[in-house]
């Protein structure tokens, strides 16, 4: 089942997303979004990593400290 849920080929609908501090709210509903560094589809129960200040996600931790270690 893992397998199915990492499979981008499974993914159709793109998720509009608001990003709040510790959580996140669907503006439209979707089932992933597009990780701001890689562009990878992250699926909406697997979405774990963002930036609020730029409201973009990120596919795991190594996106978004690449993401941290651009801006500084």
């Amino acid at each position: 089942m893992e397998k199915l849920l990492l499979s981008n080929k499974f993914y159709k609908k793109l998720a509009k997303i608001k990003y709040l501090p510790n959580n996140f709210e669907i503006i439209e509903n979707g089932d992933h979004v597009i990780c701001g560094i890689s562009g990878k589809k992250i699926p909406l129960i697997s979405l774990s990593y963002w930036n609020v200040e730029l409201q973009e996600p990120y596919f795991s931790y190594v996106e978004a400290s690449q993401k941290r270690d651009l801006k500084e």
